[in-house]
């Protein structure tokens, strides 16, 4: 016999888990070690990215 699996709509708690932290500015940044330089300014960046929403920033050195 074969397993019965439920189809149900998934609770919005579920849906949006570690999403409202982001909403709310409280991002969890680590640096992103891919793209350290800008090629447009000519300058050395640091990029950050939200961990939970991806979200970037930079900050020039």
């Amino acid at each position: 016999m074969a397993e019965i699996l439920p189809f149900r709509k998934p609770k919005a708690a579920a849906k949006h888990h570690g999403k409202t932290l982001c909403r709310r500015g409280f991002h969890r940044w680590t640096v992103d070690r891919a793209q350290s330089f800008d090629v447009k300014q000519g300058k050395l960046v640091t990029v950050f990215r939200c961990e939970r929403c991806g979200a970037t920033k930079h900050q020039l050195l």
